[in-house]
């Protein structure tokens, strides 16, 4: 499989020349594996995507891990929904309130959009999921529901033997005794045991996230704990803070090198990067 990052910001997007190394766009992924295109999410980075370069799929599914605004907000402009030739499958988290059509039409409407959901001229399919598993042609997915505010999945994508895992927003550490050891205990860990590839929240440092308790995010250094109780082969760091400079990721990540031992390489993820597993 071929993954493209689109977006790799949190909370909102941003720009300038101080962002400009790591990206300024919020969440989103793309997996090509033979004639399948997925996105992960549709943050403002959906709109890196040059979607005439992928005329020849017809049909585009998006994975969205949950309705924040900042994993949303680039759907209104995704222009395959405005396409008749095109079919589009949103998947995203169940809920006991509302349907995921309604959800996703509260956001499509005035205030906050002058387009009604109603109104994409694509061939449009919603699906909701919880603890699934499914297959998008030779890309077999697993998605779980894990720690974050509302319902918000992850995902274990895999192809043949390789896994990616998309944990974008998450917190481990959520609970009275803080980060958990067991995986049978572990948020999400049936998701990123063992993958090759795992993209992971990662926007507080350790004394940011004494803060920030309950927000639904990852301390960098959590997420590196997370990653090596799961014995995941490579992480990529995301969701970086909307004030973090790339000086500042720069100076993190150094920081990091210095002073953690784990056994698998990592990465602060950055817009653009493209990966085959």
């Amino acid at each position: 499989m071929k993954i493209t990052l689109w977006g790799v910001r949190g909370s909102i997007p941003t720009s300038g020349p101080e962002t400009k190394a790591y990206g300024g766009n919020t969440s989103c992924v793309q997996i090509e594996a033979d004639d399948t295109l997925v996105l992960l999410d549709a943050g403002s980075g959906i709109n890196n995507l040059h979607f005439d370069d992928h005329l020849s799929h017809r049909r585009i599914d998006i994975l969205l891990t949950h309705l924040h605004i900042d994993h949303i907000q680039g759907l209104g402009f995704f222009k395959p929904l405005f396409n008749p030739d095109a079919e589009v499958h949103i998947w995203g988290p169940a809920s006991n309130t509302q349907s995921l059509r309604n959800r996703l039409g509260q956001y499509f409407s005035p205030p906050f959009s002058p387009v009604y959901f109603r109104e994409f001229s694509c061939n449009l399919f919603v699906h909701e999921i919880a603890n699934d598993n499914f297959s998008l042609g030779s890309l077999k997915i697993d998605s779980r529901f894990i720690l974050h505010p509302g319902p918000t999945l992850g995902f274990r994508v895999q192809e043949g033997e390789k896994v990616f895992t998309y944990i974008p927003d998450h917190e481990p550490a959520l609970g009275r005794d803080g980060f958990i050891q067991d995986i049978n205990w572990m948020s999400g860990s049936d998701l990123a045991k063992d993958a090759d590839l795992l993209l992971h929240d990662a926007q507080f440092t350790a004394e940011e996230y004494k803060e920030k308790v309950g927000w639904g995010h990852s301390s960098i250094e959590d997420a590196l704990s997370y990653a090596s109780v799961l014995n995941v082969k490579r992480l990529l760091l995301s969701h970086h803070d909307p004030e973090r400079t790339d000086l500042d990721l720069d100076r993190l990540y150094i920081h990091l090198k210095e002073t953690v031992n784990v056994d698998f390489p990592f990465a602060m993820a950055v817009e653009g990067s493209r990966i085959e597993l």
